[in-house]
C-alpha cells in the first residue's frame, strides 16, 4: 500500500491518472539552501520568530522570505494529487473487493437473516474456509494501515486514527480467538460499504468531475450515517449486548468485546458529527462538498472508519478552485 510500492500504483493506477488527466505535478519546490535544510531536517519545521529573526540575519534574508521557504518544504512533502488518487484507487479497490466478498458469503449464512443464528452452537461453531480468508484478508489490510501511519508524512488525525486502528484490530482479533467471528463478519461487512463510496468520491474530485464527486460525498454522508448510527446499533449492539446474553448468559468475553464495540459507536458518532458539520457548512455556503471533507482518515475510513475526515476541524479536500 506504500506509495509507488504495489503493482497497482505502478502499472494500472498511475496510467488511469494520467489518462483521467489528474495532475502528476505536486506543489513549489522551495529553492535550494543548505542552512535552512539542516534547520528544517533536524530542529524544527515550525521555527518560531526568535528562530525566524536568527535565520535573517545570518541569511540576509527578509522573515517573510524564510517563512515562504519553511512552507514551500512543507508542501513538499505532501503527496501529489496524482499519489492520492493512486492511493484512493488501491483503497476502492480493496474494499470494493472485500464488500463484495463478504456480501456474497454472507448471502449463503442464517446469520444473515437472523442475528440469533450468530450464537447456535456457540463457542463450537466450525471456523469455515471462507469465513478464515474473510478475516485474515481483513486483518492484514487494517494491520498495514496502522502501521504505515508511522512512515507517512503525520497528519491532525494521528491520534484518533491510531485509536481507531486499535480498537479495529483489537476487535477482529478478540473476534477470531473467541470464536465470534459470525457477528464479526456482519460488522466488517457493514463498516466496508461506506467505505468504498468515499474512495469513489475522492477519486472524482481528484479528476476534477465536481458534480459526480458531489453526489458521490453526499451517497458517502447518507451511507455512512446511516449505517453506523442506524443499522450499527439496531443490528450489531443489539445482538451482542442483548441476544447472546439471553442465549448464553455472562461470560468475561462478553464484556470485553461489547467494551470494544460501543467504543466503536463512540467514534462514529465523533465522525457523523464531522460529516454533517462538513454537509451543513457546503450547503448553506453554496460551495463544492469536495472542500469540506478533510483528505486523510484516508487512511479516513478503516475497517470502521471515515477515512475522509482529518483532524479535529474540517478542512478542504484538494478543492478544485471556480
Amino acid at each position: 500500500m506504500r506509495k509507488n510500492g504495489t503493482a497497482e500504483h505502478g502499472f494500472i493506477a498511475k496510467p488511469c491518472a494520467l489518462g483521467l488527466n489528474v495532475q502528476a505535478n505536486g506543489p513549489q519546490k522551495a529553492q535550494p539552501n543548505a542552512i535552512l535544510e539542516k534547520v528544517f531536517t533536524a530542529i524544527t519545521k515550525h521555527p518560531d520568530e526568535k528562530r525566524l529573526e536568527g535565520l535573517s540575519k545570518q541569511l540576509d534574508w527578509d522573515v517573510r522570505s524564510i517563512q515562504r521557504w519553511f512552507r514551500q518544504r512543507r508542501n513538499q512533502e505532501k503527496p501529489s494529487t496524482l499519489t492520492k488518487f493512486c492511493e484512493s484507487m488501491w483503497r476502492f479497490t480493496f474494499y470494493l473487493y472485500i464488500f463484495t466478498y463478504g456480501v456474497r458469503f454472507l448471502k449463503k449464512t442464517p446469520w444473515l437473516w437472523n442475528t440469533r443464528q450468530c450464537w447456535n452452537g456457540y463457542p463450537y461453531q466450525p471456523l469455515m474456509p471462507d469465513l478464515h480468508y474473510y478475516y485474515i484478508a481483513e486483518l492484514s489490510f487494517y494491520w498495514s494501515l496502522m502501521f504505515s501511519q508511522f512512515i507517512d508524512i503525520k497528519r491532525k488525525d494521528f491520534g484518533i486514527m491510531f485509536t481507531h486502528h486499535i480498537v479495529t484490530v483489537t476487535l477482529i482479533t478478540f473476534s477470531y480467538v473467541t470464536n465470534l467471528t459470525r457477528v464479526g463478519t456482519l460488522t466488517l461487512c457493514l463498516h466496508d460499504a461506506a467505505d468504498v463510496v468515499l474512495e469513489a468520491a475522492k477519486m472524482a474530485n481528484y479528476c476534477k468531475c465536481q458534480k459526480l464527486s458531489d453526489l458521490l460525498f453526499l451517497t458517502f454522508a447518507i451511507v455512512f450515517i446511516v449505517s453506523r448510527l442506524g443499522i450499527y446499533p439496531l443490528w450489531i449492539l443489539n445482538t451482542t449486548l442483548f441476544e447472546l446474553y439471553e442465549a448464553l448468559g455472562n461470560f468475561p468475553a462478553l464484556w470485553v468485546f461489547n467494551v470494544l464495540l460501543v467504543v466503536l459507536q463512540i467514534l462514529h458518532c465523533f465522525w457523523s458529527y464531522l460529516i454533517i458539520k462538513a454537509a451543513y457548512k457546503a450547503i448553506s455556503k453554496g460551495k463544492n462538498l469536495a472542500c469540506y471533507f478533510a483528505p486523510s482518515l484516508t487512511l479516513l475510513v478503516y475497517p470502521f472508519p471515515c477515512a475522509a475526515l482529518e483532524g479535529w476541524k474540517v478542512e478542504p479536500l484538494a478543492c478544485n478552485k471556480g
